[in-house]
């Protein structure tokens, strides 16, 4: 499944000179805990966050040894973090470089970045510009796909688009969440790529798979035989 597929296109931005309390009352009134900050034409220059508004409620020195200069000693405070704290415009508290990803990007994908970065939503970017947002509510609600819809995407999505298997050389069916492979594939790189493939689609719970290979392509044995020239 793509990001693409799962967005929000109608995207909610600030500007980077809004005040502070304008960002509070959007994410307030809209029920969102972030949003972009964009340019008049769009481009993500940041995103500001409940957490980015938080640092204003707190020093972010107190606690740390050393006094007020420890952060900058010791290393425990960033700079960024002090910027944050002393923030009046979406400018000053946003994060910055914005984590962006492609629609064109799988599910998968974004959950990686998403735990990876310790965000909670990705701007989706195309051609430099704001296209629509991707959440986590929004990669959770994959996962309550019918059984059905799975299967279609992992027969025209891994099977045809990704690995080029021609119809019928592998069999996949779906129920409760757990694929089921079978059939029969050149090497065994090949089926390996496809059971991890497979896995990381999302609602995808388990797989099970029989596929089996004609040459094992991991020993040197088989590595010969495929460098070996065609008669």
């Amino acid at each position: 499944m793509r990001v693409s597929e799962l967005m929000t296109e109608k995207v909610l931005t600030i500007g980077p000179e809004a005040p502070i309390k304008d960002v509070a009352k959007i994410l307030v009134a809209n029920g969102i805990s972030g949003l972009p900050v964009c340019d008049i034409e769009r481009r993500v220059l940041g995103v500001v966050s409940e957490g980015d508004i938080l640092y204003k409620e707190h020093d972010p020195t107190d606690g740390h040894i050393g006094g007020p200069l420890g952060w900058v000693v010791n290393g425990t405070v960033s700079h960024a973090a002090h910027v944050k704290a002393n923030a009046s415009t979406a400018r000053t508290a946003m994060t910055s470089p914005a984590i962006t990803i492609a629609p064109w990007e799988s599910a998968a994908t974004a959950a990686q970045i998403m735990c990876e970065r310790h965000v909670n939503r990705l701007p989706v970017v195309k051609d430099g510009l704001l296209v629509g947002i991707v959440t986590r509510a929004d990669l959770i609600r994959a996962f309550t796909r019918t059984d059905a819809e799975i299967e279609r995407e992992l027969t025209e999505d891994i099977l045809e688009r990704i690995m080029w298997i021609d119809a019928g050389t592998v069999e996949i069916s779906v129920q409760d969440g757990v694929a089921a492979l079978s059939g029969r594939l050149t090497t065994r790189s090949d089926v390996e790529l496809l059971n991890r493939l497979v896995a990381r689609v999302p609602g995808v719970l388990g797989v099970e798979s029989t596929v089996a290979w004609n040459l094992d392509d991991t020993t040197r044995k088989g590595q010969r035989s495929l460098e070996q020239p065609v008669r």
